[in-house]
């Protein structure tokens, strides 16, 4: 699972672009109790907070660009990582940058056309809570080609992978990081897109001790369902939503991987 500890190859932040940033810190405080932090120095950037500790961050959403939540993933060298997703395909979003003394970051787009972002630590590793209830613990890949999409992030940071059949027919890909035991580093896993409209994308499980619940807030704070709470056998109870911006986001409730 997402610990913070943040490996090499592991999720460490993630932050959402919103068009209306007060509107949206108001649709997760209703759904996961987050308050939201704005730094003075980061042009309306800001964190957000759950019980004081930072477990995301929101932004103002760029120019053209469609609401969505971006996964970060821990590199030791950004510049060198970037390099090699340039070579192997990937297209480059935002070039690599000091983000002041915090570390430095990049954004990229995967040959399959997910988007996602790296950072290099310097003073923050990375998010301060992960892995319990109203946090991250999980981060999914959906994408119409999975052998591919992994390879990719396989060259950038060593993951390993369990292929893992949640239901008959359906092919998942657990993946792990390049170190440690394999069922207990592995953060996330790669699944095909569930339709041929659906854009390849990175996205984020929030941990829920009720997942119905949870779903009853963020729809009556403005928030859609995109897949119903469902039970999945190894796995657990889990659904998609989508925020009022059209972000989408996943609740799970248990383990992702038993």
């Amino acid at each position: 699972m997402i610990t913070t500890d943040f490996p090499i190859g592991s999720p460490c932040w993630i932050d959402l672009g919103s068009p209306d940033i007060p509107a949206t810190a108001a649709f997760y405080n209703a759904v996961f109790g987050w308050t939201f932090q704005e730094v003075p120095e980061a042009g309306g950037y800001g964190f957000f907070l759950l019980n004081g500790k930072r477990v995301g961050a929101l932004g103002h959403l760029d120019a053209d660009a469609r609401s969505a939540w971006t996964t970060y993933f821990q590199t030791a060298d950004a510049d060198a990582t970037v390099k090699a997703a340039e070579q192997a395909g990937a297209k480059v979003r935002v070039p690599v940058m000091d983000v002041m003394q915090e570390g430095r970051f990049a954004a990229l787009t995967d040959p399959q056309g997910a988007e996602f972002a790296i950072w290099q630590a310097g003073n923050t590793k990375g998010l301060d809570v992960v892995s319990e209830d109203d946090t991250l613990v999980w981060a999914e890949l959906h994408t119409a080609d999975q052998d591919g999409a992994f390879s990719f992030y396989q060259r950038l940071f060593s993951w390993r992978v369990e292929h893992f059949e949640p239901s008959p027919g359906m092919s998942y890909r657990v993946v792990s990081t390049s170190q440690g035991d394999q069922e207990q580093t592995s953060f996330g896993g790669i699944a095909p897109t569930m339709s041929p409209e659906q854009p390849s994308a990175w996205t984020p499980y929030f941990a829920a001790a009720d997942v119905d619940a949870t779903i009853a807030k963020a729809t009556a704070a403005g928030g859609s369902v995109l897949m119903p709470a469902s039970d999945v056998e190894n796995v657990g109870r889990l659904a998609w939503l989508a925020d009022p911006n059209g972000a989408p986001f996943a609740l799970i409730k248990g383990e992702p991987r038993q």
